[in-house]
C-alpha cells in the first residue's frame, strides 16, 4: 500500500519527508522524538491551515507528533478530543507506551471505525506474506493487534516485530488520511 500524501498540504509533505514519507515503521514501544527538525516545525505548526477542511484536523495533528515520537505532545493533543479518532490515536499512544490495558481502554471507546475494513484487508494480506500464525479474523480487533503487538515485543528482530510494525504503519496511515482528507 504506497502512502498518498498528495492529499495534503505542501508543509506537511515537508514535514513528513524528514522522516519517510509517512512510510516510516513507527516503533512499538515509543522512545522518545524521532527527529530534531521535525519537533521544531510540529511546535510551530498551524494544524487550522494545514488542515483546513479536514475530518479532523487535531486528529491529524495528533497523528504527526505520533508518527515523529513525540508521545507526550500526543497524549496532550489527543486527551481532550472527544472523536472516534481522538480515541483510536489515544489507543495507539497508550499501545506504543505500552500500556496494553489502557490501550484497550481506548479502541473499545473510538469502537468500530471506518479504517477497520481496509486495515483489516492490508493485515490479512500483511500475515500471508509473512507466513505468521497471525490471523487478522473476519473483522479488524484492536485488542487482537495489541496482544500482537505485545508479543512481537518480546521478540524483537523476529518475524512477528516485523508483522506488527508494517500493520502498525498501515493502522496509522489509514488513520491519519481519514483525519487529514476533507470532509466529504
Amino acid at each position: 500500500m504506497e502512502f498518498d500524501a498528495s492529499i495534503l498540504a505542501p508543509a506537511v509533505r515537508q514535514l513528513l519527508a524528514l522522516e519517510g514519507g509517512g512510510a516510516r515503521l513507527l516503533p512499538l514501544v515509543c522512545r522518545g522524538p524521532s527527529n530534531p527538525e521535525a519537533t521544531t516545525r510540529l511546535r510551530a505548526a498551524d494544524p487550522a491551515a494545514w488542515f483546513a477542511g479536514a475530518r479532523s484536523p487535531q486528529g491529524a495533528m495528533a497523528g504527526l507528533w505520533l508518527y515523529f515520537s513525540l508521545f507526550e505532545e500526543c497524549h496532550a493533543a489527543v486527551q481532550d478530543l472527544s472523536t472516534a479518532e481522538g480515541s483510536y490515536w489515544h489507543g495507539i499512544l497508550h499501545r506504543q507506551e505500552p500500556d496494553d490495558w489502557n490501550a484497550g481502554y481506548w479502541f473499545r471507546k473510538a469502537g468500530p471505525h471506518p479504517i477497520h475494513g481496509p486495515l483489516l484487508e492490508r493485515a490479512a494480506h500483511l500475515a500471508r506474506q509473512a507466513e505468521d500464525v497471525f490471523d487478522p479474523g473476519g473483522q479488524w480487533d484492536p485488542l487482537r493487534f495489541v496482544e500482537l503487538c505485545s508479543q512481537a515485543r518480546q521478540r524483537p528482530g523476529s518475524g512477528a516485530e516485523r508483522l506488527a510494525l508494517e500493520i502498525q504503519l498501515a493502522e496509522w496511515q489509514l488513520l491519519f488520511a481519514w483525519c487529514a482528507s476533507v470532509r466529504g
